[in-house]
C-alpha cells in the first residue's frame, strides 16, 4: 500500500511538472584561447605585451607556418610506419639441412647407418636453420620499429623548432 502512495505521489508530480522546462545551464565563459603550442607542449609568454587575442593570432599563423616548413601536422599526424622484417622462407633451412645431413652422414658412418644419421642430422640441421632465421627476422624488425620511432620523433622536432622559430620571430619567449 505504502509502495502504490509513494508511486501515485511521483506520478502526480511528474504530471503536474510535464511540459515546463528548466532553466538551460549555461556554459562557463571561456577566457583562454586554444593553443597550438600547448598542444605540442610548448608554453608561450609574450614579451612584447601582446594581447590574448594578438597572441591567439600569431599562435594559428605559426602553427599554419610550421605545418608547411616541417611537412607535419600534430593535431593530424602521419606516422612513419616500420617495415616488416622479411619472413619469406629463405634458404637458411634448406642450408642447415644440407650441413646437418654432411654432419648425420659422418656420424652414421661411424655407427654403421649412413642414411638414418643423415636423415637426423638432415631434421636437426634444418631446425637449427629455422631458428637462425627467426632470431634475424626478430632482431631485423626490432631495427625498422627503431627507426620508425626515430622518424616520428624527427617530424615531431622539425614541427616543434619551426612552430618555435615562428614565435620567437613574432617577438614572444618559447619555452
Amino acid at each position: 500500500m505504502k509502495n502504490i502512495i509513494i508511486l501515485g505521489s511521483l506520478l502526480f508530480i511528474s504530471v503536474n511538472n510535464y511540459g515546463q522546462t528548466k532553466p538551460a545551464a549555461t556554459a562557463p565563459a571561456t577566457t583562454s584561447t586554444t593553443s597550438f603550442a600547448k598542444s605540442v607542449g610548448l608554453y608561450v609568454f609574450p614579451a612584447k605585451n601582446q594581447t590574448a587575442e594578438v597572441q591567439s593570432k600569431d599562435d594559428a599563423d605559426c602553427y599554419k607556418w610550421a605545418i608547411q616548413e616541417s611537412k607535419y601536422d600534430p593535431l593530424n599526424p602521419t606516422k612513419a610506419v616500420a617495415a616488416k622484417a622479411d619472413t619469406d622462407p629463405s634458404g637458411e633451412a634448406v642450408v642447415g639441412a644440407a650441413k646437418g645431413a654432411a654432419a648425420g652422414v659422418a656420424i652414421g658412418a661411424i655407427a654403421g647407418d649412413a642414411g638414418k644419421g643423415a636423415a637426423i642430422g638432415a631434421v636437426a640441421g634444418g631446425l637449427a636453420g629455422r631458428r637462425a632465421k627467426k632470431t634475424g627476422d626478430a632482431k631485423e624488425q626490432q631495427a625498422n620499429n627503431q627507426a620508425a620511432d626515430k622518424a616520428n620523433a624527427d617530424m615531431v622536432n622539425s614541427f616543434k623548432k619551426a612552430f618555435t622559430v615562428c614565435l620567437e620571430a613574432k617577438g614572444y619567449t618559447v619555452k
